[in-house]
């Protein structure tokens, strides 16, 4: 029923939008050794005992675009190739926000595409955006994310002391001139020592196709939709570990079943030393994600000081629990299947209550980047987000 009315607003679209853009040389050929029968047969025997990756039979033939470089500067061509394969239809563009709101079209496109040229709204975009390529009306293949380069402002914080305890901890409390909670009346004070960071400027565009994150554990496996909207580097970081094998056979360190209340809480991992104290090496610079903490969401782990992530993330269970860390920490994706996973892992027997520490270390196997599915204009991606199978049980916060 929704695809019926997606496919009414795509021809709606297309009769309102105007079009935006219409030999080898020879080599000498190697000498066979004096024993060719016997080399010929060893290879042939070789290639009938290999296993060999067949390539996806669509792959030659269906429509796919590519970006020529992954960064371009602010007045750079931003470039990108299409090619038809054995398409007859014409080949569309739509470029996308996260909820799936058309924000231009390009028709009739092929080969080599200057997107500035075709797509105009594509300069001036604030935050990432989702290229789609489509045959006629119909979305096909690996949307391609359209990243704008921008420097985030300064985070705002104060030092409070935690609920019910004698333990101060440092609390944001805003970005740039902006308060997280405009009607906070106690920060009227404190925000007259913020000096203002420089003014934003746009440093460029990074474009890449769009990847999912499948986490393979000993409990099943969860397939993660991250959110460069929200935290374009957060994202890319995540995204680049998993690729590089940083947390293969790694695990989940700490499991948080539920809050003091008795609340869904959360579980942790992403330490390759599993005690809850190791990283990557580096930190990250804590960015300004509005992605709610609910159930599912994957946000990243940090020490008090808030650009202290590095490679620890972690699962929330609810969000009855979590809605306290909108804010203070950084959320860049959302499992989209898996909560079978989750929730077993959640459910996990624990050796330290208090710490959070499982008696067996719920596994990582691995992780591994896989293409994401096609993004249907008006249709928003985060409404498919996993949803919990069962409820948890136990108590602790998302810290390293």
């Amino acid at each position: 029923m929704r695809i019926t009315r997606t496919a009414a607003a795509l021809a709606i679209i297309f009769a309102t939008t105007a079009l935006a853009q219409d030999a080898t040389r020879a080599r000498p050929q190697p000498r066979n050794p004096l024993d060719a029968q016997a080399v010929a047969e060893r290879v042939r025997r070789l290639r009938e005992a290999s296993v060999e990756e067949k390539p996806n039979p669509r792959s030659e033939t269906s429509p796919t675009m590519r970006a020529v470089q992954l960064f371009s500067s602010p007045t750079a061509a931003l470039e990108i190739v299409v090619r038809r394969g054995d398409s007859a239809a014409p080949l569309n563009l739509f470029l996308l926000d996260r909820a799936g709101e058309v924000l231009g079209i390009a028709k009739g496109v092929a080969g080599r595409v200057d997107l500035r040229n075709v797509i105009p709204g594509v300069v001036g975009l604030e935050r990432a955006a989702w290229l789609q390529l489509a045959q006629d009306e119909t979305p096909v293949g690996t949307p391609m994310v359209i990243q704008p380069l921008r420097e985030p402002p300064p985070v705002r914080v104060t030092r409070e002391l935690r609920p019910q305890s004698s333990v101060s901890y440092t609390r944001i409390v805003g970005w740039g001139d902006q308060p997280l909670d405009p009607d906070d009346t106690t920060l009227d004070e404190i925000r007259k020592s913020w000096i203002a960071g420089d003014p934003p400027i746009l440093s460029g565009y990074k474009m890449f196709s769009e990847m999912d994150v499948l986490i393979r554990t000993d409990h099943g496996e969860i397939l993660v939709a991250l959110a460069p909207d929200e935290a374009p580097n957060t994202a890319w970081n995540f995204r680049t570990l998993v690729r590089e094998g940083f947390y293969d056979q790694g695990g989940f360190h700490r499991v948080v079943p539920a809050d003091r209340e008795g609340r869904p809480f959360v579980i942790q991992g992403g330490d390759p030393t599993l005690t809850g104290n190791g990283g990557p090496g580096f930190a990250l610079a804590l960015e300004q994600s509005s992605l709610a903490h609910d159930y599912g969401v994957i946000s990243m782990a940090r020490a008090d000081e808030p650009h202290s992530a590095g490679s620890q993330f972690f699962f929330v269970l609810s969000r009855e629990a979590t809605a306290r860390l909108d804010g203070q920490y950084c959320a860049f994706g959302y499992a989209v299947s898996g909560s079978r996973a989750i929730d077993s892992i959640a459910a996990t027997p624990l050796d330290d209550v208090g710490e959070g520490r499982p008696k067996m270390i719920p596994r990582i196997l691995s992780m591994q980047l896989v293409p994401a599915p096609t993004r249907m204009p008006g249709l928003d991606r985060r409404e498919s987000r996993a949803k919990p199978s069962v409820s948890a049980g136990e108590s602790g916060a998302p810290t390293r």
